[in-house]
């Protein structure tokens, strides 16, 4: 029975990998979408939940609903509105674009992805490529705003910036904008949050799915937190807040032990399942950046030891969700791809493999040599206060705990997309994250960019905009209450929409910047010359003019790319008869007549020959291919004999 399953499942993912629909069909579903039904109040989330799967419809003053004339980016976009632009992009530039359907989200919305490359210079997989993602967790919709602004910067260029128009005529860029449609469109939609897709999901390992989410308590359209002032004894033993002495107007709370504080603290909503928690099971709960293959660990609670490591939000198992599953056969049926970054938010960071284990113990030193190299670019171009690798940079870039006073220690993430990407597939794999917080600046001088400086920027530079104050509200079961902080759609996941096109723009510069050092063969001259009246020596000689090897030294490990080969094609008809063929190819020796070259680095030249015999007074044409899995495909014609 399970060999049974096993074959039905892989037979699903060969079936939904070959979905590949032209313009023209895209979003035209007989299925009318909760946001697009004017006649429904609630927004209807799809699967069975033990929760409510239904919410106030709600408008964002920071969104854009329908698309317009022109496309700007002081306002964040829907799915629907980007997949507009990808239309109407499609059609415009036909020379150099294809859109098409990679996957079908859980809900049933199609995720689509564009191809741009100049299609007269050669089809995109016989070119180097690099891939470039957003919206894959729902809630972190700078990340989309950020493809759609690479999108348009290289479409509308081509044939006016030089070097952009070099990119497209001799490189291949992947364009995914939104990875989770389901996830980001709910988000935009109601007041609900979320870094996941909408399939239920049992968080709290209760049996339960859904059954406890976020609710819109006073009617403004948005999830604030809630602080209560301890009271009861109970109360007291728990509260873990105080008021941040910093801010004397008593906005800001400050974390600290349990019993130490005066105030508890809990994000909008009631306890559904009346288990003592506020909102831990909301609507799906995965995190499709903690479910790929490389170094997966099950989900919280699938450790049967309890001494073992867990990651939340893993998923069944490696690839369980079609977002994260599309994305990695596409990925690995499309070899040629060198860069990737999958972005994210919220944390301003160029951030990369490894997430297990130290940079030095366990990458390759040249390839780290190249990671260091882009990570400084991107700090160049963006002027994030970091990059570096997930597991001890991220870990550690504060030293030490704000709670505990303990020095920081390197921590792992399990499943992650950047493992996955190098160690797996051997490429330059970023998972850049935009935003930060709104902490702009150290404005009290303490080395550490947190909820004060936040507030202090809103105040300073926002109008306040980003902090709504606290308010009493009658809690149904904790009694008075507070409502108020920081917004987390619109200040905190993502900026303010004014912040948007800054932010955007400058990751987008590193990831071309990225794009334009992507490995490039270039055949530099082939010589033909007769070395005895039958018999010819056929040379080329070539080099790698890209900014990165043709393979990472992880790349060659895995054998995710085959070294750079030469090969001389000929009519069929002139090789039959082996010894008395009309061509016979003497050198090289090997039965398939393939030249191995290994794998050219960057600036370096190589040269190899081809000797051929003819067996007839005719001159012969032939293809000289040199073929290399990420540096690309070039044939020449060649004649051979006089």
């Amino acid at each position: 029975m399970k060999h049974i399953i096993l074959i039905s499942f892989f037979l699903s993912l060969c079936i939904s990998m070959s979905i590949a629909q032209s313009a023209d069909k895209l979003l035209k579903s007989a299925k009318v979408w909760p946001e697009d039904d004017d006649k429904m109040k609630n927004y209807v989330v799809s699967g069975e939940r033990h929760g409510q799967s239904f919410f106030k419809k709600h408008q964002f003053v920071e969104v854009q609903y329908e698309p317009e004339e022109t496309l700007e980016f002081d306002i964040y976009h829907t799915p629907k509105v980007m997949y507009h632009w990808y239309l109407k992009w499609a059609e415009q530039y036909p020379d150099i674009t294809e859109l098409y359907e990679v996957a079908t989200s859980f809900e049933g919305r199609p995720i689509i992805q564009m191809t741009i490359t100049n299609k007269n210079t050669g089809k995109h997989t016989d070119k180097p490529a690099a891939y470039f993602e957003g919206g894959r967790h729902g809630g972190e919709v700078t990340s989309s705003e950020a493809v759609l602004w690479l999108t348009k910067h290289l479409l509308e260029n081509y044939g006016k910036d030089p070097e952009i128009t070099a990119l497209i005529d001799t490189k291949t860029i992947y364009v995914r904008p939104q990875n989770n449609p389901d996830g980001s469109t709910m988000y935009l939609y109601t007041e609900q949050r979320n870094r996941s897709t909408v399939r239920p999901y049992d968080v709290d390992k209760d049996g339960l799915m859904d059954e406890d989410p976020e609710e819109d308590l006073n009617g403004d359209g948005i999830i604030h937190n809630m602080r209560k002032k301890a009271v009861t004894e109970e109360e007291k033993e728990k509260a873990n807040y105080t008021l941040d002495p910093r801010d004397p107007s008593g906005r800001l709370m400050k974390r600290v032990f349990e019993g130490q504080g005066e105030w508890l603290m809990y994000t909008e909503g009631i306890d559904n399942d009346g288990d003592g928690k506020f909102n831990e099971d909301g609507i799906g709960g995965l995190d499709l950046h903690r479910n790929y293959p490389e170094n997966w660990r099950p989900d919280s609670g699938g450790d049967m030891t309890g001494r073992g490591y867990t990651q939340w939000g893993a998923g069944e198992y490696p690839l369980s969700e079609i977002e994260t599953r599309s994305t990695v056969l596409w990925l690995l049926s499309h070899p040629n791809i060198s860069v990737v970054n999958s972005l994210d938010t919220r944390v301003p960071m160029h951030l990369r493999p490894p997430s297990t284990s130290s940079s030095e113990e366990s990458m390759f030193p040249s390839d780290l040599e190249l990671y260091k190299k882009f990570d400084q670019m991107g700090i160049d171009i963006t002027g994030y206060p970091w990059a570096g690798d997930v597991y001890e940079t991220y870990s550690t870039r504060y030293k030490t705990n704000r709670l505990t006073g303990d020095p920081l220690k390197p921590s792992p993430l399990f499943g992650h997309g950047p493992d996955f990407g190098y160690f797996y597939y051997g490429a330059m794999w970023y998972g850049d994250e935009l935003w930060n917080n709104g902490a702009m600046k150290d404005y009290d001088g303490d080395g550490v960019y947190d909820d004060y400086d936040a507030l202090m920027w809103d105040d300073e530079e926002n109008s306040s905009n980003g902090f709504r104050k606290w308010e009493k509200f009658e809690h149904p079961q904790l009694g008075e209450v507070e409502i108020g902080g920081f917004h987390p759609k619109f200040f905190s996941q993502n900026g303010p929409p004014w912040q948007l096109e800054r932010w955007i723009k400058k990751q987008s510069l590193f990831n071309l910047a990225m794009a334009k050092l992507l490995p490039q063969v270039e055949i530099i001259e082939v010589e033909v010359v007769a070395i005895a009246s039958d018999e010819y020596e056929i040379s080329i000689e070539w080099t790698n003019s890209g900014g990165l090897p043709v393979a990472l030294e992880q790349a060659k490990r895995v054998k995710i790319v085959q070294e750079d080969r030469l090969i001389l094609e000929f009519d069929k008809e002139l090789l039959k008869g082996f010894e008395n063929a009309k061509v016979q190819i003497t050198q090289p020796e090997l039965f398939d007549k393939t030249i191995y070259s290994g794998y050219t680095d960057v600036r370096e030249v190589k040269k190899e020959s081809f000797r051929v015999k003819l067996n007839q007074k005719e001159p012969v044409k032939a293809k000289l291919k040199l073929l290399s899995t990420r540096g690309g495909y070039l044939e020449r014609e060649i004649t051979i004999g006089k």
